[in-house]
C-alpha cells in the first residue's frame, strides 16, 4: 500500500531519530541495513521510505540540524539591529552545539565524524545559512556597515572570524574556550573595523603586504 506524504515524512523522522538514537548507543555510523532491521518495518517498506543510504543521511541530517535551522529562520525574522543581529544569528548556533557537545562529547564527535564523512550531503545547510547571513550584511551595509566591501567578500571575512564558532569540531578541540562573551567582542570587533575603505587617518583594509 502507497504512503501519503504526511505518513512517509513521519516515518522518515522516526528512523533518523531512531538511527541518532543508535549512534549514541553504539558510538558508531549506521549502516542502512542495519536501520532497516532496527526499524521494525519489512524490506519493501523500508525501500518505499529511503532510496539508498544517502537518503538516509539525508534524513538524519535533517534532524540533527533541525533546531539550527529554526533559530537562524527566528533571529532573521527579529526586528534588532544588525549587530545584535549577526551576534545572535551565530550564537543561538553555537549554543545548541556546545550543550549537545558538553552533555554527551562521544556522541558529539561520532556525529561530527559522520558529517565530515557526508560533506557533500550537508552542504545545502552551508549554503543555506551563507544566504541568510548574506540577508544580515544587505541590512548592515544599509546602515553604513562594511563600507567598500561587497557581499561576497564580507561573507568570506566573517565566517573566516567566527568559524570556531560555526564548525562544530572547534568545540572538541577549544571546548571551554569558546565562549558567547568572546564571541559578542568579535562582532563587535567585525563591525567597528571590517571596511574597505579609508577613514580619517585609519584605514579599514590591512596594511600588511603579503609575500608573493
Amino acid at each position: 500500500m502507497p504512503l501519503t506524504k504526511q505518513a512517509r515524512d513521519e516515518e522518515r523522522k522516526r528512523i533518523a531519530a531512531l538511527v541518532l538514537g543508535l549512534v549514541a548507543e553504539r558510538g558508531t555510523e549506521i549502516p542502512l541495513q542495519v536501520a532497516q532491521s532496527e526499524s521494525g518495518l519489512s524490506r519493501g517498506r523500508f525501500d518505499q521510505l529511503f532510496d539508498d543510504y544517502d537518503d538516509l543521511f539525508d534524513a538524519v541530517a535533517e534532524q540533527w540540524l533541525a533546531p539550527h535551522m529554526a533559530v537562524m529562520e527566528e533571529v532573521l525574522a527579529a526586528d534588532l539591529p544588525p549587530n545584535r543581529k549577526m551576534y545572535e544569528f551565530f550564537r543561538s548556533r553555537f549554543v545548541i552545539s556546545r550543550d549537545r557537545y558538553r552533555e554527551d562529547p562521544a556522541y558529539f564527535t561520532m556525529i561530527c565524524e559522520m558529517g565530515a564523512a557526508n560533506f557533500e550531503r550537508v552542504r545545502s545547510y552551508v549554503d543555506l545559512a551563507d544566504h541568510y547571513l548574506c540577508e544580515i550584511i544587505v541590512q548592515a551595509q544599509a546602515d553604513g556597515y562594511f563600507a567598500g566591501l561587497s557581499i561576497d567578500e564580507t561573507l568570506s571575512l566573517i565566517n573566516q572570524m567566527v568559524s570556531n564558532y560555526t564548525l562544530p569540531d572547534a568545540l572538541i578541540y577549544l571546548g571551554d574556550k569558546l565562549t558567547e562573551d568572546k564571541l559578542a567582542r568579535i562582532i563587535d570587533t567585525v563591525f567597528i573595523g571590517l571596511s574597505g575603505e579609508t577613514r580619517g587617518d585609519a584605514k579599514g583594509i590591512n596594511t600588511i603586504r603579503v609575500a608573493s
